[in-house]
């Protein structure tokens, strides 16, 4: 089984905004806004977060690879409501010292769309904000949102961009198969996934989330034979051993040259 890496860590760095008000976490390394966004069709709202980077340094994707520092949110602190649904634009896969991680440089808009326990009510949204960002070094932070919602507005573009820069879904890339073998292993799971689809482009990274929090999953080893993508991967879970995994559950994505493929679940063989 592959050896687990560290994840490096610095001194923690804290900020709060409110809505539309800038951030800055650490002088030169990035400053964070929530943008307002519009009231939806629905009764949701969509708001988004939004990251602003100096050269040279990156934050996380949801599964940031091998030595990353994966993001939180708190809402524990709001009202009225009832989910948070994230729409997270395509990451890019980045390598630094034989270590792949997954995340954006420069900039990140990650839309968030809001859903209310009751749509006629007012939305009080509260959010601790914890994640990393990195250079020579991954240094911890946070900051706080606060924001009094609905807010009818109109679209905003830079949103609207961040929500079209989202992965494709399995039937919109044409994947026509999607199977996962699970293995037992000594200290935990062996997955071997086969997903029927086109070529996504170039070399193509495939990261498996096993729907379980704490789980570890290793780095996958992917190959291609004709329209079929294989990529294995292991999982540890934090108490060892084997352990129960919901196929449904899972979710697998594809990062190509030109374009990103999620697909939500995988059959048996």
């Amino acid at each position: 089984m592959k050896q687990m890496k560290p994840i490096l860590a610095a001194l923690a760095l804290t900020s709060s905004l409110a809505a539309g008000a800038p951030a800055t976490a650490q002088p030169d390394v990035f400053r964070a806004t929530l943008r307002d966004g519009w009231q939806m069709q629905n009764g949701n709202q969509m708001v988004a977060f939004h990251l602003t980077l100096v050269d040279g340094w990156k934050t996380y994707w949801r599964a940031p690879g091998d030595s990353g520092i994966p993001p939180s949110f708190d809402w524990a602190g709001s009202t009225n409501v009832a989910a948070v649904r994230f729409h997270w634009p395509r990451p890019k896969v980045m390598t630094v010292g034989g270590l792949q991680t997954i995340g954006y440089s420069h900039e990140l808009v990650l839309p968030v769309e809001i859903i209310p326990k009751d749509r006629s009510q007012p939305v009080a949204l509260k959010a601790a904000v914890d994640l990393g960002v990195c250079s020579d070094i991954c240094v911890p932070a946070s900051f706080q949102v606060t924001a009094d919602l609905p807010r009818p507005g109109a679209s905003d573009e830079t949103i609207q961009r961040a929500l079209r820069q989202r992965p494709s879904t399995g039937k919109e890339a044409g994947v026509t198969k999607a199977t996962c073998e699970i293995t037992p292993q000594k200290d935990g799971l062996r997955l071997k996934a086969v997903l029927r689809l086109p070529s996504t482009g170039g070399a193509e990274v495939v990261v498996v989330e096993p729907g379980i929090n704490g789980v570890w999953v290793s780095e996958a080893d992917v190959s291609r034979n004709g329209k079929d993508l294989l990529a294995e991967v292991d999982l540890v879970a934090p108490g060892g051993g084997v352990f129960a995994l919901q196929r449904d559950a899972i979710t697998l994505t594809v990062l190509g040259k030109h374009r990103a493929v999620e697909i939500q679940g995988c059959a048996s063989p």
